[in-house]
């Protein structure tokens, strides 16, 4: 049974499409510009240069034409359904969300690549994906005083000082949850989402929106979960503050 379960996000629409097999690995960079320059009698330093987009190429992405005992819960015997998705985002550079459950991987990508191909006579699709980290582009602001919100914590009690967020281009939940309650509280975003009705879904939010950020003991139950966070649910993955990961208890 799979300890992961990875989808896409359309943003513009809140469109869901779960992976039907997990892929084996990923690999997520994340990258810094580094300029090299040398000096006469110095030889070479290295300057920093600012953040580069990330990047991510799935290999082996099964989509079968039969149900296997590994597919995740949900999944369809239907291989071009999913590759018809995927190609159409990637012909428009649909703005997703890229998610890996019980990790913090909440990116913004374009899909850059969809290649696919058959093996064994089985009919099963066998895919490439290649996908690109995106930021919305915005012209800079001045600082105008007294007008942001306050954003820290409270490191004696962990529950939020502010009251307030404005979401930023590359947010997600989870990591808003993690600044304001603490790095192994990432899975408060779902808590987070209950308390600020306008998102409909917690994988979802938007650059400019203003959340409402609660104190540790008032953070409400979470809503019932998306297609994606169910199924992760369902497998039954738990952080375990021991060993410092998740871990299958299903």
């Amino acid at each position: 049974m799979a300890l992961r379960i990875m989808s896409f996000l359309e943003e513009a629409t809140g469109t869901e499409l779960v992976l039907p097999v997990t892929p084996a690995s990923y690999h997520w960079r994340h990258l810094s510009a580094v300029e090299t320059v040398r000096l006469d009698q110095t030889g070479e330093i290295n300057l920093p240069g600012g953040i580069r987009m990330g990047d991510c190429t799935l290999s082996d992405v099964l989509l079968p034409a039969q149900l296997y005992p590994f597919c995740v819960p949900g999944a369809r015997a239907a291989p071009y359904e999913y590759l018809y998705t995927l190609q159409t985002w990637c012909d428009k550079a649909a703005k997703l969300r890229w998610i890996v459950s019980g990790t913090p991987v909440n990116a913004s990508v374009i899909l850059e690549e969809v290649s696919q191909g058959e093996r064994d006579g089985t009919n099963d699709l066998y895919l490439t994906i290649v996908m690109r980290q995106w930021v919305q582009p915005k012209a800079p602001a001045l600082a105008v005083s007294g007008g942001a919100a306050q954003t820290g914590r409270d490191s004696q009690t962990g529950t939020a000082s502010a009251k307030t967020y404005t979401v930023q281009s590359g947010d997600s939940l989870w990591r808003i949850a993690e600044q304001f309650y603490g790095q192994q509280n990432g899975s408060y975003y779902t808590r987070i989402a209950a308390a600020n009705p306008q998102i409909t879904n917690p994988n979802l939010i938007y650059p400019g929106q203003v959340l409402t950020i609660p104190a540790l003991s008032d953070l409400p139950a979470a809503r019932t979960a998306s297609a994606s966070q169910a199924l992760a649910d369902s497998i039954g993955t738990v952080w375990d503050p021991v060993s410092q990961s998740w871990r299958f208890v299903g």
